[in-house]
């Protein structure tokens, strides 16, 4: 069964209809350009909400040592999501001092970006491919895709996330050419840029899972 991860959840009203429609992830950006960042104060009051069973990603990019210990001292994440130009090194080191799961995100415009992920795998837990942004002004989140025939036949040591623009309309279609171990999706369940749109995300989730239980 393809696990399904919600990100950018900023309401209660959104977390509870993942909650309820059974995602496996919901992520919370902790980006402040992006038009999904969340608070923390408010990033908190959610995640103490979450039932078990359901894992909370904190999204960074590029994260400061600062910036993880402010979010990870009040928010209690499961995971640790590195969207941005992280090197190992610093994937390492946050690693070690964090002792929590990392999903580190590679943009992908043709087969080298995906082997690029290879030297990373040592290191993380899982990895996420999305779409390599074009003349757009955030690292993810863009609504772009990237050709998912670039992904047929690749296998990888660690589980590994479909991200970048898929929609309810769109995602049957990935997973009739794919098998990921997740979907992601963030601009595809909103009905204003940031602003997340709970019929979107029912209809979302429950594709994935009449697809998969196929």
């Amino acid at each position: 069964m393809t696990k399904i991860k919600i990100c950018g959840i900023k309401t209660p009203e959104a977390l509870r209809t993942c909650i309820e429609a059974g995602a496996d992830f919901v992520g919370f950006v902790f980006y402040p350009s992006s038009p999904r960042y969340i608070e923390i104060d408010t990033a908190k009051e959610l995640a103490l909400q979450i039932p078990t069973g359901l894992r909370s990603v904190g999204l960074f990019v590029d994260p400061t040592d600062e910036q993880l210990e402010s979010v990870l001292g009040k928010v209690p994440l499961d995971m640790i999501q590195l969207h941005g130009n992280e090197d190992i090194d610093h994937v390492q080191t946050i690693k070690n001092k964090h002792h929590m799961p990392i999903i580190k995100a590679f943009p992908v415009r043709d087969a080298s970006d995906i082997e690029k992920s290879r030297a990373f795998e040592p290191y993380i837990d899982w990895l996420l491919f999305d779409a390599k942004p074009i003349n757009a002004d955030l690292p993810g989140g863009t609504g772009q895709s990237f050709d998912w025939g670039l992904m047929k036949g690749k296998s990888f040591s660690k589980p590994w996330m479909l991200s970048g623009g898929l929609t309810p309309e769109n995602v049957s279609e990935a997973l009739s050419i794919l098998s990921p171990d997740a979907v992601d999706v963030s601009s595809g369940v909103e009905s204003a840029r940031g602003v997340k749109d709970v019929k979107k995300i029912k209809k979302f989730i429950a594709t994935v899972k009449n697809h998969t239980a196929i």
